[in-house]
């Protein structure tokens, strides 16, 4: 990874925060840390960044708000969008905007190195009347939604290629054999 890869954090987190910035600094970016949106905008005034990192929910606004606003100050920054919220809306929001990348909390820190190693620049593309529905339309509110059957939530991996709930989990739960399980703690 170039030491010049300019990334900046956007998250509440202090904890996960940190981690974040130290794991990019080690890889050798130059990352920085806003708490909330309103200082991740201020500090587009000293900082250029080629990649956000940004938290789906924030104090004062969300990561879509925090992103919008960031771009209507010109910044050609790609974006990466970490949340703990699977939701069909959330990764609809995510296509509207040009964000090709989503890590669902917790997700190992090697996964958003390599993802901000690889990310290009960010290139506007229109997506025409909204993106594709996924799921069965049930509306599910659960917070781990990845592990519902009917749920079709797709995952970004780093390499670019989508991923769906349905393949994630695929032989995951299996009827037990006779005598399986039997006398195991």
């Amino acid at each position: 990874m170039s030491a010049s890869r300019r990334v900046l954090i956007v998250e509440d987190e202090d904890i996960l925060a940190e981690n974040l910035q130290a794991y990019l600094q080690r890889a050798s970016c130059d990352a920085r840390v806003a708490p909330d949106g309103a200082s991740a905008i201020r500090a587009l005034d000293g900082f250029m960044p080629d990649v956000l990192v940004l938290d789906y929910r924030l104090p004062d606004m969300s990561g879509f708000q925090v992103l919008d606003a960031i771009r209507m100050r010109g910044a050609t920054a790609n974006a990466i969008l970490m949340t703990g919220q699977p939701r069909n809306e959330v990764y609809d929001e995510a296509v509207r905007r040009g964000i090709e990348h989503i890590l669902f909390k917790p997700f190992p820190l090697a996964e958003l190195s390599k993802v901000v190693r690889c990310i290009g620049p960010y290139v506007a593309t229109p997506v025409g009347g909204g993106a594709e529905p996924y799921g069965d339309g049930q509306g599910l509110t659960h917070p781990d939604r990845r592990l519902h059957a009917s749920n079709r939530f797709p995952m970004r991996l780093y390499d670019g290629t989508w991923l769906f709930a349905d393949r994630r989990h695929a032989g995951r739960f299996r009827p037990l054999r006779e005598g399986e399980g039997e006398g195991e703690e």
